[in-house]
Parts: C-alpha cells; sequence; structure tokens
C-alpha cells in the first residue's frame, strides 16, 4: 500500500473532521449561549466531542503497521466516500421544501440509507477478504461507516450554516428540561440538526460494523 496515498487519505479525513467542527463552532457562535439549548448544552456539546473523537480515532488508526490491515482500512475508506454520497443527498432531500419535493421522500431516504450500509457490508467483506480476518472485515466496515458519517454531517453542518443566527434562546423551561425545546422553531431547527450529527456519529459506526461483520463472513476463503 502506497504511503503517499495513506497520507494523502489521513490528511484529507483529518481537515474535513476539522472542518466539520469549526463549522459547527461558527454555527454556535456566541457559545456563551450554549448552555441556552436543552440539557444546560448537552445539545451542542455533544455533537463536538464526538467530532473531537473522531478526530482522536484518525489519528490512531493512521497509526496502524501491520499491512493487511493498512490495505483493508484504505479500501474501507475509499468506499467510505463512495457511502458518503447517498448520506449526503438523504439529508438536502430532508432539507427541500416540501413544495418542490416532487418524490416519495421517506421511500427515497430509505433507499439512500441503504445504499450506504450496503456500501459499508461491501466494505466489511474487502477488509474480510484482503486480511483474512471476519474482525478486520468488521473494523474496515466501521472505518468506512466513520467516514461516510463524516461527509453526512458536513452536508448537515453546511445547511445550519447557511441558516446562520445566533443560538435561540429555549423560552419554555419545562421544555428544556425534557430536550423538546418547542420553544420557538428556531430552537427546533437547530436541535434536528444537532441530533441529526450526534446520529449520524453515534449510530452510523454501529450500524457499519453489523453489516461489516455480516459481509465479512462471505469474505472467508472458503475450505476444502
Amino acid at each position: 500500500m502506497s504511503t503517499r496515498a495513506l497520507l494523502i487519505l489521513r490528511i484529507s479525513l483529518m481537515l474535513l473532521a476539522v472542518f466539520n467542527l469549526a463549522i459547527l463552532g461558527v454555527r454556535l457562535w456566541p457559545w456563551q449561549d450554549v448552555p441556552n439549548l436543552p440539557g444546560n448544552g448537552a445539545a451542542g456539546i455533544d455533537p463536538a466531542i464526538c467530532l473531537l473523537g473522531y478526530i482522536g480515532l484518525i489519528f490512531w488508526i493512521a497509526s496502524v503497521r501491520r499491512e493487511p490491515m493498512r490495505s483493508a482500512l484504505f479500501s474501507g475508506a475509499m468506499l467510505g466516500l463512495a457511502g458518503g454520497l447517498p448520506l449526503a443527498a438523504q439529508v438536502m432531500l430532508k432539507a427541500m421544501p416540501a413544495a418542490i419535493n416532487t418524490f416519495h421522500p421517506v421511500l427515497v431516504s430509505l433507499c439512500l440509507l441503504l445504499t450506504a450500509g450496503v456500501v459499508w457490508g461491501i466494505a466489511g467483506w474487502r477488509g474480510s477478504r484482503i486480511a483474512g480476518s471476519v474482525g478486520v472485515g468488521m473494523f474496515s466496515a466501521i472505518w468506512s461507516a466513520m467516514v461516510s458519517c463524516l461527509i453526512a454531517c458536513a452536508a448537515v453542518l453546511m445547511e445550519m450554516y447557511l441558516a446562520a443566527g445566533p443560538v435561540p434562546e429555549a423560552q419554555d423551561a419545562w421544555s428544556q428540561y425534557e430536550g423538546l425545546a418547542i420553544g420557538t422553531q428556531a430552537t427546533q431547527t437547530l436541535l434536528h440538526s444537532l441530533s441529526a450529527i450526534c446520529w449520524f456519529l453515534l449510530v452510523g459506526p454501529l450500524v457499519g460494523g453489523a453489516l461489516g461483520l455480516a459481509f465479512g463472513f462471505f469474505g472467508q476463503p472458503q475450505k476444502d
């Protein structure tokens, strides 16, 4: 596996994660108002913590030295780039006004999510085939899902950035306690976006790992 290709991939993913974190920081400015969000600010802090965790994982994964593992992870990351496209399309579809959305949004969203899942499964299959290990295949699929979800988060954050404004107050104290934030429409929109970011970053790799484990068994060589 080319060291130069791995370096380029590592830098690109690092920049993507840092870009996401920067856009999130800009959208939540002024930061002293973040505690106004539900959970004493947890709604805004949790996505930032997840992105910081991703940055750390990128550093760790890039330090792998075993060649079969490196090749499997590189393959998973490249497939993750492809898997991120349907996720980003799903984000843009949900942001489209209903008046111009002539498709069946639920069905199309489901198809896009399934497409990303199949890509992660293929990453697990390839990783298992390259390294000869179902465990490596599962790890490759998790890594693939992480890359895809970083792309999806970039799409969500760009939607948030285009609707930029100060962090809104959650006017209803009970709603703030319940995490519903029904005080204002602006708060609802912001919280839905922040929730989507956490959903992608946390649930995506779990789904990818499960699919990678299932597909990884098919990548094992058949014994005579």
